[in-house]
């Protein structure tokens, strides 16, 4: 603007025709460096291009200066050593130091194997090395591809065998599961026999119909136990109940005195009546559920490998009236070989479970008499209100009365 306050068309006239001159000098600036390419110098700094003439490194256009600079025009001539210097410098500078290349020429380069040199450097490798390395790698991992899926590695199985193994196990799994299902099938239609051992058989049935007697007996113990729990319980509230009102009530308290004491009587002789009846039905669950369900399992095993013993024995007689050739010869040789395993193991099994039954029938008397007898004794001293008959008959069997409240838990157990 001029000093009056008006603007000044020839200022603002000149000032465009500056910003004009510098957009068209920049333009031209960069079309000479793009055409003239970048020199690398010693140690593997970029030089500015020869065709601006400014010495030292490059640091790019000053394009905050409004003026215009005195740039004549440039000569632009080729440079010829531009690729090669760029492909293979020379003066032992190593390629990874110079500039970086377009991003496909360093893909291709990346890829490509590099053998050492004598000054500690690298040197671009030849076609015919390239393809010794790659066939040397195509090998190398043949070979490993080999030791994962087949060698042996410190004694291990390969997965071959291990699958080998797998599938024989089933195969033998299956044709014996087969055939003693066979087995079972035509015993119960009637068109197989069966080993039976008589005496042995009537032991295994005379144990099932104990344990569900004694099962019957268990249940009906803990009902007792759970129900006279709960009439000690109320005893107990009954006889706080009389003490609160002896105290509350002058005219009666003599009465409520008598009953609140009775009630606490009972309470604590019901205490130590379930500390017997609580050790009864502990032993008698020990007996029916861990003891005799020990020997069932075992008579279990011994039934199976009867099945098993009878259906490859049932195979070895069809094949001893079958041809005489020396398929079947064969095949006769092979089931005896089977035959004569299962026939010891049913064997051995048979005389486990004759000893099981023997020590567990001795067993079950002697747990029972002692159980019998402290019912019998606590129950007694309870109702007819013996009280020192009735700790005497723990003391006999050494069991320790519960003290009320001595599980309960603690103030921090309630509150977390």
């Amino acid at each position: 603007m001029s000093g009056d306050g008006y603007p000044n068309p020839g200022a603002e006239e000149n000032g465009a025709m500056q910003a004009e001159d510098l957009d068209d000098t920049f333009e031209q600036d960069l079309r000479n460096m793009i055409n003239d390419g970048p020199r690398i110098g010693p140690g593997g700094s970029v030089l500015p291009p020869t065709s601006l003439g400014v010495p030292g490194p490059f640091t790019g256009i000053d394009l905050s200066s409004p003026q215009k600079t005195s740039i004549t025009s440039p000569n632009i001539t080729e440079n010829p050593t531009v690729g090669s210097r760029l492909a293979n410098p020379s003066g032992g500078v190593d390629q990874e130091e110079t500039a970086p290349p377009p991003p496909e020429t360093s893909a291709r380069v990346a890829a490509s194997p590099r053998a050492p040199t004598q000054g500690g450097g690298s040197a671009p490798v030849t076609p015919s090395q390239t393809a010794s390395y790659n066939a040397n790698n195509r090998g190398n991992l043949g070979r490993s591809d080999s030791q994962d899926n087949g060698s042996p590695l410190h004694g291990q199985p390969t997965t071959s065998e291990v699958a080998r193994a797998k599938l024989e196990g089933l195969k033998v799994w299956s044709v014996s599961t087969y055939k003693c299902t066979r087995q079972m099938v035509q015993e119960r239609l009637g068109k197989a026999s069966r080993t039976v051992d008589l005496q042995l058989e009537a032991q295994i049935e005379v144990l099932r119909d104990t344990q569900r007697k004694y099962s019957h007996i268990l249940k009906l113990a803990r009902t007792l136990t759970s129900q006279f729990y709960l009439v000690v319980q109320t005893q107990r509230s009954l006889g706080d109940a009389f003490g609160e009102l002896a105290a509350k009530s002058p005219e009666l308290q003599e009465e409520f005195g008598y009953n609140a004491d009775t009630q606490k009587s009972l309470c604590a002789n019901g205490e130590v009546l379930l500390s017997a009846l609580n050790f009864f039905t502990s032993s008698v669950n020990t007996l029916c559920n861990k003891t005799m369900e020990d020997s069932l399992v075992t008579v279990k095993q011994y039934e199976s490998a009867r099945i098993e013993y009878d259906a490859y024995r049932a195979d070895t007689e069809s094949l001893q009236l079958g041809p005489k050739d020396n398929t079947t010869q064969t095949k006769l040789q092979e089931a005896q070989l089977k035959y004569e395993r299962q026939k010891e193991k049913f064997d051995k099994l048979r005389q486990d479970v004759a000893v099981k039954l023997k020590f567990l029938d001795e067993n079950k008397v002697k747990v029972m008499h002692k159980q019998l007898l402290l019912f019998h004794n606590a129950v007694a001293a309870y109702f007819s209100g013996n009280q020192q008959a009735l700790e005497a008959t723990l003391k006999q069997f050494n069991i320790r009365p519960k003290v009320p409240g001595e599980n309960k838990p603690s103030f921090l157990e309630q509150h977390h």
